[in-house]
């Protein structure tokens, strides 16, 4: 006998058949109230506001390390307060947006890129928080992404006009307008980046684009990253040996320990515009540290030099004897990168058993060097700036010398380093197709014989 309830009544022997489960009790389905006309949904926040919320988080996260630093820089025995470090932490701020100031002594205008990388990494997870508090995770909506950019560049630019008005008011002369102008192309280009990731076009417009132009642009910012790394590799030699000097010019601000220790902090801030220098001297243009100077590794001409840290591991002359082989680093580093291609190549052809042709090889080689030439010649113009009037109204590398030549190395490099993988290692050729075996006739009973009578 079956089992029966009031709340399971007996299903018919076909729907018990089919295996069907049985459900909860009927009943009538719930009423989802919709959505007034011009109300978004529900967990979804306002674009404004999520914008809003997401620049501010990243400007404050951003600037508390540089007040926090410069605090500790200012401190000494009868020195420091603050007011005075909450001011310093604005002027170090914008100064690391790029944002030049104006001081009795002249213009300041050399940013500390470590600071920029945080400030830009902040406003790319701005740009990710925001695509999904508005619900574009995972649209694939360039508009959702243009307008998640957009929203962010206008909060931070607020916030950078804020930030010039009340640094104005402490006696330094900084527009507010060309502050909200660089917070904005700095913020929503960063947010842009992360929005392209979260809502998945970053994707969409990798498919969509031609096969070469990928493999050139990841050739061309390996080359790039592997000359930087080889130019924070050498800075870090010749700082290190002038060790002994760098350590006598922070010993002599007397600011106490705490003090030392903010203005290594400061000097750790431009290191990575000392790679970017060091950069530049491997790939020959060099860089200046003052009108009429120049440092290349044919040519050390400068003058005296303010008592920083990081200048201590300024080379004494040009390069000699065994030296010259730095010259062979940037040409080693774009090889890498086109060997690094060549090998990539063929492994997905390896795997896909199709043949790769030169011209799969050599075009995107050929590609890599105006995307590091590109990429290393904006590095170039963050890395430099003015430090005063006179003397040292400029500091940094050129950034069209530094464009040109890497575009030039890179590109002849990357061809070798491809062509040399493609020799060495071997193209996949495609199989060969095997002719189907002949099969034998099938043999059939002969038909039976009659009976003679």
């Amino acid at each position: 006998m079956s089992r029966v309830t009031p709340d399971q009544p007996r299903r018919p022997a076909a729907e018990v058949a089919a295996g069907a489960r049985p459900t909860g009790p009927a009943g009538p389905a719930p009423r989802v109230p919709a959505p007034r006309s011009g109300e978004p949904p529900r967990g979804r926040a306002p674009l404004p506001v999520a914008a809003g919320v997401a620049a501010l988080w990243a400007a404050v996260t951003s600037w508390l390390p540089v007040t926090l630093v410069l605090g500790l820089a200012q401190l000494s025995e009868d020195a420091g307060s603050l007011s005075g470090a909450l001011r310093a932490g604005l002027v170090g701020w914008l100064l690391g947006h790029g944002v030049p100031l104006e001081t009795s002594a002249g213009p300041l205008g050399l940013a500390p890129l470590a600071l920029t990388a945080l400030a830009v990494w902040r406003l790319t997870r701005a740009g990710v928080h925001v695509s999904r508090a508005i619900g574009a995770r995972g649209g694939r909506s360039p508009r959702q992404a243009l307008t998640v950019a957009v929203g962010v560049g206008i909060g931070y630019a607020l916030l950078g006009a804020l930030a010039a008005i009340v640094v104005g008011a402490g006696g330094l002369r900084v527009s507010p307008v060309r502050a909200g102008l660089t917070f904005a192309v700095l913020g929503g280009l960063a947010a842009l980046v992360g929005a392209l990731r979260t809502t998945g076009v970053w994707v969409l417009l990798a498919r969509r684009s031609p096969a070469a132009l990928r493999d050139g642009v990841r050739t061309g910012l390996v080359a790039v990253l592997l000359l930087l790394g080889a130019g924070a590799g050498a800075a870090g030699l010749a700082v290190a040996t002038g060790g002994g000097d760098a350590a006598d010019m922070i010993g002599a601000y007397r600011t106490g320990v705490a003090g030392q220790a903010g203005i290594t902090l400061v000097s750790l801030a431009y290191a990575p515009n000392a790679t970017v220098w060091s950069a530049s001297y491997l790939l020959g243009p060099g860089f200046a540290v003052g009108t009429d100077t120049a440092v290349r590794t044919s040519e050390v001409s400068v003058g005296a030099l303010p008592a920083v840290p990081l200048l201590a591991g300024l080379p004494r002359g040009p390069v000699d004897g065994l030296g010259a082989g730095l010259l062979a680093v940037p040409v080693l580093a774009a090889m890498a990168a086109g060997w690094l291609l060549a090998r990539r190549l063929l492994r997905v052809a390896a795997e896909e058993r199709a043949p790769v042709g030169w011209s799969a090889l050599l075009v995107p080689a050929a590609l890599a060097g105006p995307v590091a030439g590109m990429l290393l010649g904006l590095a170039a113009a963050a890395a430099g700036g003015p430090l005063g009037a006179g003397r040292l109204a400029e500091i940094g590398p050129s950034p069209w010398p530094v464009a040109g030549v890497a575009t030039l190395v890179v590109a002849v490099g990357a061809l070798l380093g491809a062509a040399a993988g493609r020799s060495l290692t071997g193209a996949p050729t495609a199989p060969r197709p095997t002719a189907p075996r002949p099969t034998a006739p099938r043999r059939t009973a002969p038909p039976p014989r009659r009976a003679e009578r």
